[in-house]
C-alpha cells in the first residue's frame, strides 16, 4: 500500500488491525488538521472504517467517561472490532439519516435559530399598551404556555363531517356507503349490528332520516347487541322474535368514534393513514394557523408577528437584519422602541446574521425557519447541522462526514467544500465518506478503499496526497480521477411521442408547462431548492399516476399523527402523451423492508423459486415438507429460539445492547429439521449466505432465479449476501434491488420510470453500471426520467429539463430544455457551464 506523510501535518490517527464489517485487518495512518476523503466504489468499506471504525471509537472513549446512569440515555453505537487506535481526537458525526423528527421539528429548531427569534420578540418586540412583557417560552408553539389553546400548537383543527364519512350518499349501507369504517369483516360486524338495532341497510344513505344518519354517524353510545351473521334483514327480525341463539355478541361504534379512536391508538400506519383521508383538516380560526396563543400574535417586530417573521425564506430575513444590526438602526430616534430595548434588538440581530450568513453561504437561503424538518432532503438536513457546526466553534475535534455533495448541485457545492475548509482552518480534522470527484481533487489526502465491493473489498488500497492515486493500478477510482477515456457518446434518440403536463402547482412552482419525450432518457436538473422533485416526484407521480389508476403515486411521508403536515396536492393536468404509457413505476431509495427479516432474496421474489426447488427434492417430499417449511417467517421450519431472526438480543444496563447468534440454530435461522434437507449438496441456511455472485454460479441452471441474480450483478449488488437483512442496505443499494426486481419482469407495455437522484451514495463505476441498465429499459421501449446532478449522467441523456434559475421563489420555471449541448450553451442557466465541462471531458 503506497503511503507518504509529509511533514505538514499535526499529528496522525493510526489505526492498526481493523476488522469491523467487511475490513480485512486494515492498518492505516490518516492525518489530523486535514480534509481527508474515504473513498472506493460501493460497498468497499469507506464507511466501516470512517464511521463504524474511526467515529465508533472516539465516542466509545468519550462514553468512558460518562456516569454509568447517563449512558443509558444516549444511543450509542457498539464497540468497533480494531486491536489499537491511537492519536485519536474526540469525533463529530454529521451523518444522511434523518432519524425520526415530527413536524413540531423545523429549520429554526434544528440550527437553534427559533430560540433567538423567541428572545428577540420577548426583549425587544412592539407590546400593545396594557400588554404585560412575555418570556421567550410564551412565543414557541411547542411549550403550554404560548400554544394556541384551541388547536394546541398545531395551527389545523380536524373536523369529521358526513360528506367526508359518506362519499357517495346514493349507496346503501350494505353497499359501504359509510366509506369512514374498517373494511373487511370489521366493517360487516358494523353493519350487522345495523340491522338488529332496526336500521334498514338496503335503502340510499340520503334516504334514511336525518336523526338515524346521525345516530350512525357520531353517537359515543356502543350498544352491544345479538349479531345473527348472514341472515337477511327480515331473517334477523324473525331470530330475535323467537329469541335464537345469535352467532356472537357485537359491540357498535359509531363512524367518528372509530375513526378517532383508531387515529389516536393504532399502531398501523397504514391503518393511521386510511382513517386520514375521512378527516378534514382546517386552518385553527382561533390562531389562523400560526399556532400561537393570541398574546404572543399581538407582539411584533419591525412589523410582523412572530409568525410571519418565521415564514420569510432566510434570505430575506437577513435583509431585514441588516437595518436593525446597522449603527444608523440604534441611534435613530424611533417612538416605540427604547434605547435598552434597541441595544437588545442590535446584539441578537447581530448574533442571529453571523448564523443565517452561514446557511445562505450554504445554499439554503431559500429555507424559511418555519419549514418544517420531515420536508426537507437528506442533503439539506447535513447541510443544517453542518452551519450549526460551522457556528459552535469547537476546536482540535474530527468531523465524519456523509457525503455531504449528496443532493448538491455543482454550483452549491463549492460553497460546501468552501464550509469544510472554514472547519478545517479552525483547527479540526475534517473527514468525508465521498464519490464526489471535485471532493477528491480538494481534498488533502485520500485514502481508497477496495479493489471491489463486499468480500472482495475491505482493504486499503492507497493512503496519501490525491496525486499519487494515479500510480495505483487496482483502484477503481484512479481511472475516473485522472481522466482515463469514456464511452463515446451516441446521438439522442428520437421521441415516440411527447408526455405533456399543464399548469402544474407544487410548492414553488406556480402554473408551470412541461412536457416530458416518450421512449428517451430524460435528466430534470437545476440547483438545490429549485423546485425538480416537486415537478417529477410529486406532480409527474400524481398526475400521471391518477390518470393510471394508482391513488397517490408520490413520495409522501407516512401520516402518523394529528402533527404531521397536511398533504400538499399537485395542481394541472396530463394534457397529452398519457395514452402511450401503461404502467408508472417509482424506483426510489426508501428501504425495501423495515425489519430484519426484509432481505434481497424475499424482496426480488427469488427466494420463493428457491423454497420451491428445496420443497421439490426427494427427501422434502419424503418429510412432508412444502415451500413454506423453508420460510424463516412460518413456525414450522424456523428455529423456535430466536422465532427465525438468528440471532438474539444481549441487554446490557448501562451499555449498548448486543447481538449474539442464536445459541440454538447459531445463526441458520432453521430448525434442525428443516436443515436435514440439501439442494445441490446446501442447506436452505447457506443459499441465505450466499453472495449474489456466488448465487449465480449455483444456480446457472434454473432460469427463474438465474434472471434475477444476473440484474443483480449487472448493477453491482453482486457483493451482497441473499439473506442481508434490508436494515443492513444503504438507500442507493435498496434503489438498485428495487431497480433489478423491475428489470427481471417481462415487458408489461410501455412503462414510465421515475427515479429522484439516482445516484446518490454511488461511486462513478457503479453510476456506469446503472446507466447501462436505464438506457437498456429504454431500449426496449420505455421512457426513463431522473432527477439528477451529476453531469456525467446528465451529458448522457437523451434530453435534459433545466428548472430554475434560482431556489425556492426564485426558482421553479422551465429555463431550458432541449438535447444537453442546447442546455449547455444557454446563458441564464446555472446547470449549463457544468454540463458544458463533462460533455467536453466525454
Amino acid at each position: 500500500m503506497p503511503e507518504t506523510s509529509p511533514p505538514r501535518f499535526s499529528g496522525f490517527v493510526r489505526v492498526r488491525g481493523a476488522r469491523e464489517h467487511n475490513l480485512k485487518n486494515v492498518d492505516v495512518d490518516v492525518p489530523r488538521d486535514a480534509l481527508v476523503v474515504f473513498t472506493g466504489v460501493s460497498g468497499s468499506g469507506k464507511s466501516s472504517l470512517a464511521f463504524s471504525t474511526l467515529y465508533a471509537e472516539a465516542q466509545r472513549r468519550y462514553f468512558e467517561s460518562v456516569a454509568p446512569y447517563a449512558r443509558r440515555l444516549i444511543d450509542q453505537v457498539g464497540v468497533p472490532d480494531v486491536d489499537a487506535i491511537e492519536g485519536l481526537p474526540p469525533a463529530v458525526a454529521l451523518q444522511q439519516q434523518r432519524g425520526s423528527p415530527g413536524a413540531r421539528s423545523s429549520v429554526g429548531s434544528v440550527t437553534t435559530l427559533s430560540s433567538l427569534i423567541r428572545m428577540l420578540y420577548s426583549r425587544a418586540g412592539t407590546y400593545p399598551a396594557d400588554q404585560p412583557m412575555l418570556y421567550a417560552e410564551d412565543f414557541s408553539a411547542n411549550t403550554p404556555q404560548g400554544a394556541c389553546p384551541q388547536c394546541h400548537g398545531l395551527g389545523r383543527v380536524h373536523e369529521v363531517t358526513e360528506a367526508s364519512m359518506v362519499p357517495d350518499p346514493s349507496l346503501t349501507i350494505r353497499q359501504k356507503a359509510i366509506a369512514a369504517w374498517p373494511p373487511a369483516w370489521q366493517g360487516q360486524n358494523l353493519r350487522d349490528i345495523l340491522v338488529t338495532l332496526g336500521y334498514d341497510v338496503d335503502i340510499p344513505w340520503r334516504d334514511l332520516p336525518r336523526k338515524q344518519r346521525d345516530w350512525i354517524l357520531f353517537t359515543e353510545e356502543t350498544p352491544t347487541v345479538p349479531v345473527y351473521a348472514g341472515l337477511t334483514p327480515a331473517q334477523t327480525r324473525e331470530a330475535l322474535k323467537r329469541k335464537q341463539e345469535p352467532s356472537y355478541q357485537g359491540t357498535f361504534s359509531g363512524a367518528r368514534r372509530y375513526l378517532l379512536h383508531t387515529f389516536m391508538h393504532s399502531q398501523s400506519a397504514q391503518m393511521r393513514k386510511r382513517v386520514a383521508q375521512y378527516m378534514l383538516a382546517s386552518p385553527c380560526p382561533a390562531c389562523e394557523g400560526k399556532r400561537l396563543k393570541r398574546e404572543a400574535l399581538t407582539v411584533t417586530f419591525a412589523g410582523l408577528d412572530i409568525a410571519e417573521l418565521l415564514g420569510l425564506p432566510l434570505r430575506q430575513l437577513a435583509e431585514l437584519l441588516k437595518e436593525v444590526a446597522s449603527r444608523e438602526w440604534l441611534e435613530r430616534e424611533t417612538v416605540d422602541a427604547s434605547l435598552e430595548k434597541r441595544l437588545a434588538a442590535q446584539r441578537i440581530a447581530n448574533e442571529l446574521l453571523e448564523r443565517i450568513t452561514t446557511l445562505t453561504d450554504l445554499g439554503l437561503g431559500y429555507l424559511a425557519l418555519e419549514r418544517s424538518t420531515p420536508t426537507l432532503s437528506s442533503g439539506e438536513l447535513q447541510r443544517l447541522r453542518l452551519a450549526t457546526q460551522l457556528n459552535s466553534q469547537l476546536f482540535g475535534v474530527i468531523y465524519v462526514l456523509d457525503e455531504p455533495s449528496a443532493g448538491l448541485h455543482p454550483a452549491d457545492s463549492e460553497a460546501l467544500l468552501d464550509a469544510l475548509q472554514r472547519l478545517k482552518a479552525a483547527g479540526n480534522s475534517v473527514y468525508v465518506v465521498e464519490h464526489d470527484l471535485d471532493t477528491m481533487r480538494r481534498a488533502d489526502w485520500l485514502v481508497d478503499v477496495g479493489p471491489a465491493a463486499g468480500e472482495q473489498g475491505g482493504q486499503v488500497l492507497y493512503s496519501g496526497p490525491p496525486a499519487g492515486l494515479e500510480q495505483v493500478s487496482e483502484s477503481r477510482t484512479r481511472h475516473y480521477l485522472f481522466g482515463t477515456p469514456r464511452p463515446a457518446p451516441r446521438g439522442p434518440r428520437t421521441p415516440q411521442g411527447w408526455l405533456r403536463l399543464e399548469g402544474i402547482t407544487r410548492n414553488n412552482l406556480v402554473d408551470l408547462d412541461a412536457a416530458f419525450p416518450l421512449g428517451c432518457f430524460t435528466s430534470v436538473t437545476g440547483i438545490s431548492g429549485s423546485g425538480k422533485s416537486s415537478l417529477v416526484s410529486h406532480a409527474l407521480l400524481d398526475l400521471v399516476g391518477a390518470h393510471l389508476g394508482h391513488a397517490e403515486a408520490s413520495q409522501e411521508a407516512e401520516q402518523g399523527g394529528l402533527e404531521d403536515e397536511p398533504q400538499q396536492r399537485s395542481g394541472g393536468r396530463v394534457s397529452a402523451g398519457v395514452e402511450q404509457l401503461k404502467r408508472l413505476v417509482q424506483v426510489d431509495q426508501k428501504p425495501i423492508g423495515r425489519t430484519p427479516r426484509s432481505n434481497l432474496a424475499t424482496y426480488t421474489g427469488l427466494f420463493d423459486h428457491v423454497r420451491k426447488l428445496f420443497a421439490a427434492t426427494e427427501q422434502a417430499q419424503v418429510l412432508g415438507f412444502d415451500a413454506g417449511q423453508f420460510s424463516f417467517n412460518v413456525a414450522k421450519g424456523r428455529c423456535e429460539q430466536c422465532e427465525g431472526e438468528g440471532f438474539v438480543s444481549v441487554e446490557l444496563l448501562f451499555m449498548p445492547s448486543v447481538y449474539a447468534p442464536c445459541p440454538t440454530c447459531h445463526g441458520a435461522r432453521y430448525n434442525p429439521q428443516t436443515l436435514q434437507v440439501t439442494w445441490n449438496d446446501l442447506t436452505i441456511a447457506e443459499v441465505l449466505q450466499l453472495t449474489v455472485e456466488q448465487a449465480c454460479a449455483v444456480f446457472a441452471e434454473q432460469a427463474p432465479v438465474r434472471r434475477a441474480l444476473q440484474v443483480l450483478n449487472e448493477l453491482g449488488l453482486g457483493y451482497l449476501r441473499l439473506g442481508q437483512p434490508a436494515t443492513e442496505l444503504s438507500g442507493g443499494e435498496a434503489q438498485r434491488i428495487k431497480l433489478a426486481t423491475e428489470l427481471q419482469r417481462s415487458a408489461r407495455g410501455a412503462t414510465l420510470y421515475v427515479l429522484d437522484e439516482p445516484t446518490n451514495g454511488l461511486h462513478p463505476q457503479d453510476i456506469d453500471r446503472l446507466l447501462l441498465q436505464l438506457n437498456r429499459l429504454v431500449d426496449t421501449g420505455h421512457s426513463v426520467v431522473v432527477v439528477e446532478h451529476d453531469m456525467r449522467v446528465v451529458a448522457q441523456s437523451d434530453w435534459v429539463i433545466d428548472i430554475g434559475p434560482g431556489a425556492g421563489d426564485a426558482g421553479g420555471r422551465v429555463v431550458v430544455s432541449g438535447v444537453p449541448q442546447a442546455v449547455a450553451a444557454c446563458a441564464e442557466s446555472r446547470t449549463a457551464p457544468f454540463l458544458a465541462r463533462a460533455l467536453q471531458g466525454q
